[in-house]
C-alpha cells in the first residue's frame, strides 16, 4: 500500500500521523498550529514530500449515529480544497472515538497534575495520537481485505 499520512482536522490545530514505507504500522508524527490554510497546506505538502507518502487520510468527525453534522462538512470543505494543493490522492476515515481513545492512551503514561506549559503540550499530542488511532483501524481494516487467509 506504501505510507499514509492521517491528518485529523481540528479547529486550531492539524494531529498529524504517519504509517512505516508497508502501510502496517501507525505512529503519531507532529501537530501542525493552524495559522492560514496557505500555511497549513505547504506543511502538510511538505509532510508528503519528506514521508513519501502515496495517500493521506482525513478523519472524519461523524455524529455517533454516523451522519455527518456541521464539523464534518467543514472538515470535508476543508479536504476538498487541500486535494487541489496536494499531488496524491485524499481519502476519508471516520475518526469517531479517536480522541478518546488517545486521550485514554496517553493518560496511562502522564503524571496527575500538569502545568500549563504541560496541558498545552498534552493537547497537542492527543491530537497526533488521535490520527494514529484512525489511521491504525485504516491500516487494519486494509489488512483484513487484502488477506487471502479471509478470502
Amino acid at each position: 500500500m506504501g505510507r499514509v499520512l492521517a491528518l485529523d482536522i481540528g479547529e486550531r490545530r492539524i494531529g498529524v500521523a504517519v504509517s512505516d514505507p508497508t502501510g502496517t504500522v501507525a505512529r503519531p508524527l507532529t501537530t501542525i498550529v493552524r495559522r492560514s490554510r496557505q500555511a497549513d497546506w505547504q506543511a502538510i505538502s511538505q509532510l508528503v514530500d519528506e514521508y513519501a507518502v502515496e495517500r493521506v487520510l482525513i478523519g472524519l468527525p461523524l455524529s455517533l449515529d454516523g451522519s455527518e453534522g456541521p464539523q464534518a462538512r467543514q472538515v470535508r470543505r476543508y479536504a476538498e480544497r487541500l486535494a487541489s494543493a496536494l499531488t496524491v490522492p485524499l481519502e476519508f476515515w471516520d475518526e469517531r472515538y479517536s480522541s478518546l481513545t488517545a486521550e485514554e492512551i496517553l493518560r496511562s503514561r502522564r503524571p496527575r497534575k500538569m502545568g500549563r506549559k504541560q496541558r498545552q503540550r498534552a493537547r497537542a499530542e492527543i491530537d497526533a495520537t488521535a490520527a494514529a488511532v484512525f489511521l491504525q483501524a485504516f491500516l487494519d481494516a486494509r489488512a483484513a481485505l487484502d488477506d487471502p487467509d479471509d478470502k
